[in-house]
């Protein structure tokens, strides 16, 4: 079997960084409520909020998410696969997408908690499905098929996007 180098099978997306948020349980979509709630009434010093609202680099590989700062690709967070136990679309938000990741020195988890105008469900796809490629041992292959499906759809938007804006300008021409 072709060895495929860890660098191939990466996928980035641009994102809003809502916040990271130390949440009680592991799992489930009303963490992730509340998480979301919490982080609306945290205080302007809490260092919960510190990163809050940046545009950020979402990382995407079969060993795990990492958030960059978009202008300076500082590190803000890195969670290996392994540590992941949770990630979904907020109900209520269908932009707003997160997950629930456990610290890796200490007993704790936090919530991360991101907006997508555009790929929300696609990240949230992608992210579930490298987790369970993972945990199954599954090829390396088989996580670049995701990278291209994930590519496939952000192409697809992208192309969309293009063609009203192609349909606009025509509008403004004549």
């Amino acid at each position: 079997m072709d060895h495929i180098p860890e660098e191939d099978n990466e996928i980035s997306f641009p994102v809003k960084f809502l916040g990271r948020i130390e949440v009680v349980r592991p799992d489930g979509v009303h963490i992730l409520s509340e998480a979301a709630e919490r982080l609306k009434t945290l205080d302007d010093y809490s260092s919960e909020k510190a990163a809050k609202n940046s545009k950020v680099h979402l990382f995407l590989s079969l060993s795990g998410v990492d958030v960059l700062e978009k202008k300076t690709k500082f590190l803000l967070y890195t969670c290996p696969l392994s540590t992941i136990s949770f990630c979904a679309v907020l109900p209520s938000a269908p932009k707003v997408f997160g997950f629930v990741a456990k610290h890796p020195a200490a007993d704790m988890n936090h919530c991360y908690l991101f907006q997508s105008k555009k790929f929300s469900h696609v990240l949230v796809s992608v992210i579930g499905d490298a987790f369970r490629a993972s945990k199954h041992k599954e090829p390396v292959k088989g996580g670049r098929d995701l990278t291209v499906e994930a590519l496939r759809h952000k192409n697809k938007m992208l192309q969309t996007e293009n063609a009203e804006l192609k349909r606009r300008l025509a509008g403004q021409i004549d």
